[in-house]
């Protein structure tokens, strides 16, 4: 029997939970705004790595900031074995779990819109949000959950090589097209030049910057989407579907009979893989790395470290048992969605209040320069302590 549907009652994963937590941690970091601190003091090599590694980078390459919607994505596949095995040991019928895994979809598609549409005049319906990248993608990973693991690695070739194919193939836009009409400034180091192989991957002049052209315009809008400022598209939760698959193989080896060092072994192997694979294709000119349109090349790649962030936190958690430094972790991972929406919503009207009544000034302890990365922090401090008394109280928001 497949391991996904095994009825045997699984096991919850700390490592798991403190993988999630530290993914959200890096994304509600974003508070401490450490770019304006390395404004402050651009001689420092030190906040200049920090700030670096809490930026997306502009096109190819990786920060660790990068990792975040990689790592959340793939662990939504590692949990999903032992998500259906729960499931088919408390005797739930197949129609019944696809049923939730349809309504999971639609509730997460929608909840990135309505996160998206926070202070605009408008319903802005764009799908690039974590949330619905995951969402779009969830029914077919499910689906494959229930398949053999051979059929998971088939559907990743064909989802990672249609999809290179997609963009290899759509035509180049001719000689008279104006880049800078969407959004790139004359000189953008990173637009490859026109008429190359590498320029059918060009910020928006590529095959998804075309296709949501044509799919956002059928939603009312404020005005006719022309391009997104960042270079992303709906279409990449197709390859981010290739990265949650690579989780869900991760979690079927996990859940696997084989022993906890082989698996760790395995996990890193993967990730050296995944790595070498990524780096390959993209200096041999294949398809560059890029997040931010999620080319296969990126899935390859960041799915690597996903599989060596992984490997790390269960070897180190689950195997060797030392768990009581990960707590803080779990108690975010634990609550992902609900400190996924506290960031979003709550974390201007968390600061206004630690003003109004610790007093304006009250975060300018260590001087300006300092000041965002100290109120920052209190932001922080707040969010895990309201995560904390949900743990306690054993409050889980789960979709």
């Amino acid at each position: 029997m497949d391991h996904a549907s095994s009825t045997t009652p699984p096991s919850r994963l700390t490592s798991l939970d403190a993988y999630r937590g530290f993914v959200m941690f890096l994304m509600a970091a974003e508070v401490l705004r450490l770019s304006r601190v390395a404004r402050a003091l651009p001689e420092s090599g030190f906040w200049q790595f920090l700030a670096h590694h809490q930026t997306h980078v502009e096109w190819t390459g990786c920060s660790l900031h990068d990792l975040i919607q990689p790592s959340f994505s793939f662990i939504v596949g590692v949990a999903l074995p032992y998500s259906i095995a729960s499931r088919l040991a408390k005797g739930q019928a197949a129609l019944a779990m696809t049923a939730h895994a349809v309504w999971r979809s639609i509730l997460l598609i929608f909840l990135g819109v309505f996160l998206r549409s926070v202070g605009r005049s408008q319903t802005n319906f764009t799908f690039e949000d974590t949330l619905s990248q995951i969402g779009l993608g969830y029914p077919f990973l499910f689906l494959l959950g229930f398949r053999a693991m051979r059929a998971q690695w088939v559907a990743l070739g064909i989802i990672l090589v249609g999809y290179w194919a997609a963009f290899a193939l759509y035509p180049l836009p001719g000689p008279e097209f104006d880049y800078a009409k969407v959004g790139i400034a004359a000189g953008w180091p990173h637009l490859a030049d026109a008429g190359s192989f590498a320029a059918h991957w060009n910020k928006n002049g590529n095959f998804a910057w075309a296709s949501d052209q044509w799919f956002l315009n059928l939603f009312p809008k404020e005005k006719p989407f022309v391009f997104n400022g960042g270079g992303y598209s709906t279409l990449s939760f197709i390859p981010t579907l290739g990265t949650m698959i690579l989780g869900l193989i991760a979690g079927g080896w996990l859940r696997s009979d084989k022993s906890a060092p082989a698996k760790v072994k395995l996990l890193a192997l993967a990730g050296v893989v995944g790595l070498a694979a990524g780096a390959a294709l993209h200096w041999l000119g294949v398809c560059p790395n890029v997040k931010r349109i999620w080319t296969p090349t990126w899935t390859l790649f960041s799915g690597g470290w996903c599989f060596l962030l992984l490997a790390g936190f269960y070897a180190v958690i689950d195997v060797r048992g030392c768990k009581r430094w990960a707590f803080p972790l779990v108690v975010i991972g634990m609550n992902s969605i609900a400190i996924y929406c506290m960031d979003h919503l709550f974390n201007s009207f968390i600061l206004g209040s630690l003003r109004t009544h610790l007093g304006q000034n009250a975060f300018k302890l260590f001087g300006e320069t300092y000041e965002p990365l100290a109120s920052g922090a209190a932001v922080l401090l707040v969010l895990w302590l309201i995560l904390y008394w949900m743990y306690r109280r054993k409050v889980f928001l789960r979709i």
